[in-house]
């Protein structure tokens, strides 16, 4: 009974955000201005159910005649950041840009449930349909500003993300046909299908999508600098967590080792998440650089995961380091981004502002008495001596270099900020109290989670001058590489690399290359079909006969190409591909 108005009440806001906006009137707009105002309080009973919930599967009756959730520890502290971070953007959506914050807040809303049913979801049903709505959901709050930009961003975001969605479902129904129902026994199924490899693969690809994984990643640079700062906050701080807990859920971790998808999952997350780095600080926006730090941050995540499949044994402390990471992560990247709205707009003094970010910053560097500093400490310490395939490296020496490339990011970030200029107005005191609060008291939740994890994460040791060093370091070397930039660029002033003013880089980076390929390919089949209709006319009229010589399929094309009839058509083939998918899975 916790959970229903958790799940009703964000549903219900925006359907009656909807409704009176429907009804027009100068009363209806002063009540839905009303609940777009208060439309944060929806997230609370969340928050509340996580932190009551005693753990177990519960089974909700009433929705989709059986859904099962289960508040485990994974998905209660997730939720709970979930919470915070989508009452906050909730909360920026007032004084934003937009004209249509009704419209925002809806969304939002909607979103938020969706978010938190992937983090609770029991079953394969349930899990599905959340990460399908939220990932549909959060096309809407891509395109919200419905700039050629935006456009452009949320077309790239829902081809990424049909193409995951179908290599998630695929996955789902394999291990369905094997007669596999709950989230539980996903990843010892996983480890025992003799379609292992298969799964393995889908799920990477399906799950990557979300989680911003090179060279998946192409919509992260887009989507942020399109949508309203508070849609970029959930985007990354909470949407990109479902990919993560995709991973978490389904990937065999600790049923064996896993050494070829283990190197190919460091791989990704070593190699992606450092080139994030160069391609990020040549980008003159402040959301494009934050983008490319969720991207570095993303691999630092995947590397820890590759990790776990190298060495099973330490699967438990890579789980739970990458959820004491997600949530340091989430709050701390969600407050950047709203941070870049309250420059812009908030009354607060521009010292506050900068002091606030700069604390939210040191934070996703990692330096001692952060939350990054408690989330850093036990990844590396939770990969203990796993080595880098290939390379007679430890990951736990790579990944403090992340840092090093979180500094050179965040730099940029600050250098881009203060050129933007500040057109300030009158905002909530509260808001602006719970976003400082957020930015510069991450580290308390953090470091509460941490030391109540079982089994216990590591935790470092606050004033050992080793560990403040080991989490020093990289903060200096990437002041002093930037710094060292900052002197070779003055007195190379004409380089547009060392001053990027616009994009040196496009956003989005490959996809450019990858555009231009599908347009090839677009009409090099179009020249082809017209070739060959023209090839097949000329022989017809060859041999005396009509080009048309079958009106009764010229009559079928035309009807399938109409919505009803290339619907009928896509339903058909769903059914055949979901035939043969579990004719194939429960072969022998």
């Amino acid at each position: 009974m916790i959970w229903i108005p958790a799940f009703l009440l964000p549903l219900a806001v925006a359907v009656v955000i909807g409704a009176l906006s429907r009804l027009g009137g100068l009363r209806s707009h002063r009540a839905r201005a009303w609940v777009v105002r208060l439309s944060w309080l929806a997230v609370v009973p969340a928050g509340v159910a996580a932190l009551v919930d005693p753990g177990g599967v519960h089974t909700v009756g009433w929705m989709l005649l059986g859904t099962t959730i289960s508040v485990d520890g994974i998905a209660r502290p997730l939720v709970m950041m979930a919470v915070a971070l989508y009452g906050l953007a909730l909360s920026f959506v007032v004084r934003g840009k937009s004209d249509r914050t009704h419209v925002l807040t809806a969304f939002l809303l909607l979103c938020f449930t969706g978010n938190v049913a992937v983090f609770i979801a029991a079953d394969l049903v349930t899990f599905y349909l959340a990460f399908a709505a939220m990932s549909f959901l959060g096309w809407a709050i891509v395109v919200h500003d419905r700039s050629d930009g935006a456009r452009r961003a949320g077309a790239i975001y829902l081809v990424l993300t049909v193409l995951g969605e179908c290599a998630v479902l695929a996955a789902l129904m394999i291990l369905a046909s094997e007669g596999v129902m709950k989230v539980a026994e996903a990843p010892a199924a996983v480890a025992a299908s003799p379609w292992r490899d298969a799964l393995i693969a889908l799920l990477l690809l399906g799950f990557g999508v979300k989680a911003g994984t090179v060279p998946l990643h192409v919509w992260l640079p887009l989507a942020h600098p399109a949508a309203p700062s508070p849609a970029s906050a959930v985007l990354s701080g909470a949407m990109l967590k479902a990919g993560i807990v995709g991973w978490l859920r389904f990937l065999p971790l600790g049923e064996g080792s896993e050494p070829a998808w283990g190197g190919v999952f460091l791989a990704l997350g070593l190699v992606g998440g450092l080139l994030a780095v160069p391609v990020g600080v040549l980008h003159d926006n402040p959301k494009v650089v934050l983008a490319y730090s969720s991207i570095s941050q993303m691999g630092f995540l995947t590397a820890v995961i590759g990790a776990a499949l190298l060495a099973p044994d330490l699967a438990p402390a890579c789980v739970a380091a990458v959820v004491v990471y997600s949530v340091s992560h989430g709050l701390v990247k969600g407050a950047l981004f709203l941070g870049v709205q309250a420059w812009d707009a908030e009354r607060l003094p521009r010292v506050i502002v900068l002091a606030a970010l700069a604390v939210a910053s040191l934070a996703l560097v990692g330096v001692p008495f952060t939350s990054g500093f408690v989330a850093k400490y036990a990844a590396k310490e939770a990969v203990g001596d796993v080595l880098v395939p290939a390379l007679p490296v430890a990951v736990a020496d790579v990944l403090p270099w992340f840092g090093v490339g979180s500094t050179l990011l965040l730099v940029r970030f600050f250098v881009v900020l203060l050129r933007r200029p500040r057109h300030v107005h009158r905002t909530a005191v509260t808001r602006d109290v719970a976003w400082v609060a957020v930015s510069v008291a991450a580290v308390v939740p953090v470091a509460l989670l941490a030391r109540a994890w079982a089994p216990p994460v590591s935790m470092p040791d606050w004033l050992s001058p080793s560990t403040m060093w080991g989490q020093t370091w990289p903060l200096l070397l990437g002041l002093v590489i930037a710094g060292a930039a900052a002197v070779i660029a003055r007195r190379a002033p004409g380089s547009r690399v060392l001053h990027p003013r616009g994009d040196v880089v496009p956003p989005g980076d490959i996809v450019v290359v990858e555009e231009r390929a599908a347009r090839a390919l677009g009409r090099g089949l179009a020249w082809a079909s017209g070739s060959l209709g023209r090839t097949r006319d000329a022989l017809l009229a060859a041999a005396g006969r009509s080009p048309t010589p079958w009106p009764a399929l010229e009559r079928v094309q035309a009807s399938v190409g109409t919505w009803v009839g290339s619907g009928l058509v896509l339903v058909v083939l769903l059914a055949a591909a979901l035939w043969l998918t579990v004719g194939i899975g429960g072969a022998p």
